[in-house]
């Protein structure tokens, strides 16, 4: 299906009030949307990473893919600085998930912030492959393992036993559904901002 075609079927859902996120995503993406509009947006610089349809159309100052093949944020650093860096569930399938963030963290301006979502409950999906799942507080220590800013790192996760049954045998959507119920114990999702230090003159923390 090309893309324009998915954006028609998306804006005919919408109008009939269908929402075809994937249900792993719908809590999320709210989420990151409202700390995003936390942020002057226009006037900040974008990057990210594997790039689907989402977050190209918040309104950047300026926005850029980093996409596999092309580019693998696991080796490939770019020379250009970035007030936000954003991986919609990418992280799950690198092989250097470490490496990767490294290399997030060196393609961040001081105190620009990292958005990373990824799956926890769901099944293996290799695309092309399928290594890492983090809890919040497994992402939390993976990040400032890192280098990011340990104070400046927040969580959040969704989920719950209906979601993580509906996603056993096809990607289930939001579809019709308006409660969506958040259970601790089967986080299907989790989301993290993280922080770049800021650092004064000459590398020294500010």
């Amino acid at each position: 299906m090309s893309a324009a075609l998915k954006e028609a079927v998306r804006t005919l859902a919408r109008t009939v009030g269908y929402d075809v996120t994937h249900i792993t995503r719908t809590v999320a993406y709210a989420a990151v949307e409202k700390r995003l509009a936390e942020l002057p947006c226009d006037r900040l610089d974008a990057l990210e990473i594997s790039a689907g349809w989402k977050w190209r159309q918040i309104g950047w100052g300026s926005y850029r893919e980093m996409n596999w093949p092309d580019h693998d944020i696991c080796e490939d650093v770019l020379e250009r600085k970035f007030d936000v860096i954003l991986a919609d569930n990418v992280w799950e399938h690198l092989l250097h998930p470490y490496r990767a963030a490294r290399n997030v963290l060196a393609m961040l301006k001081p105190g620009g912030l990292f958005v990373n979502i990824t799956p926890f409950m769901i099944r293996h999906h290799p695309i092309p492959t399928d290594c890492t799942r983090w809890t919040e507080l497994g992402m939390r220590h993976f990040l400032a393992d890192v280098g990011f800013d340990a104070a400046g790192i927040e969580t959040g996760s969704w989920g719950n036993a209906g979601a993580v049954k509906a996603n056993f045998h096809r990607w289930a959507r939001t579809g019709w559904r308006r409660r969506l119920p958040n259970d601790p114990d089967f986080p299907v999702t989790v989301w993290a901002f993280a922080k770049a230090p800021v650092r004064a003159p000459g590398g020294v923390p500010a």
